[in-house]
């Protein structure tokens, strides 16, 4: 069984350097095999964001897959924005968009979903579906095969006026042949995790959603800082949200999940 840290939202430029430091202690004795950042790492993809984000990311646990979020592309500097777009995340951060992790248990692919001209939205290629199909190919079939975007391919019934990422529904028909059974997402500031809402064709039980809220940002949205512990195995995931509180993180949530005949139950 392996344990992944996925943290998301972080927003440099708009965070709190306290809480920061207690992820980094926590991070330091959870001792994850695997540590997933689902974007938006700036506030508003400054220079001085990007090189604060990049100390902190240098000091997490190894190994670590990163992929940006809408607010590491420029908002205000319009010819960064549509010209440059993520350049600064390229420079700082990391020049590789399409992340890959595999061990003897677990696959992991990363995609951006961040686009200049949908602003808040983001959305997946049909070029970006098929990638995933062809580099799952390669995995072996006893391999776990989770997927990471910034913007989630589905919300919680309870959720309705949230959207997820632009052609979701292409995109979870696309990950279900590429057979992946797990998504980290982030984007929205909640904690969340499960299957789509009741009467949804497309995944019906196959993949299982698990949202991250913002793990060190002071833009709360009901919900205090928060980070998802995992420990999966080819057949099953527990969800741990690890929420801050006064003197460091602690268990919040506890969710677990087995894979029966092909549905997560």
């Amino acid at each position: 069984m392996k344990t992944i840290a996925h943290i998301s939202d972080l927003h440099f430029g708009r965070h709190d350097e306290t809480i920061a430091e207690r992820l980094l202690a926590d991070l330091s004795g959870v001792r994850p095999d695997l540590v997933v950042v689902t974007g938006d790492l700036t506030q508003r993809a400054r220079h001085r964001q990007f090189a604060a984000a990049r100390a902190f990311l240098e000091k997490l646990p190894r190994p670590v897959i990163v992929i940006p979020g809408n607010h590491d592309v420029p908002l205000y500097d319009v010819i960064q924005r549509f010209v440059g777009r993520l350049a600064r995340y390229r420079r700082y951060i990391s020049d590789e968009l399409q992340p890959f992790f595999a061990d003897d248990e677990i696959a992991l692919l990363g995609l951006n979903t961040a686009r200049s001209a949908t602003f808040s939205n983001g959305r997946i290629s049909h070029a970006q579906a098929q990638a995933t199909k062809s580099v799952f190919a390669e995995v072996p079939l006893d391999r776990l095969r989770i997927l990471a975007i910034h913007h989630p391919l589905a919300v919680p019934a309870s959720s309705a006026d949230l959207m997820p990422v632009g052609r979701a529904t292409m995109a979870r028909r696309a990950m279900i042949e590429a057979g992946v059974r797990v998504v980290l997402s982030g984007h929205y500031h909640h904690a969340f995790s499960g299957d789509l809402p009741v009467g949804d064709a497309v995944a019906d039980g196959r993949i299982l959603f698990i949202h991250a809220g913002t793990a060190i940002s002071t833009r709360l949205r009901d919900e205090p800082n928060s980070y998802n512990l995992l420990r999966v195995a080819p057949t099953a995931v527990t969800c741990t949200v690890r929420v801050c509180a006064r003197k460091g993180f602690a268990d919040a949530k506890i969710a677990r999940y087995a894979l029966i005949d092909g549905r997560w139950a």
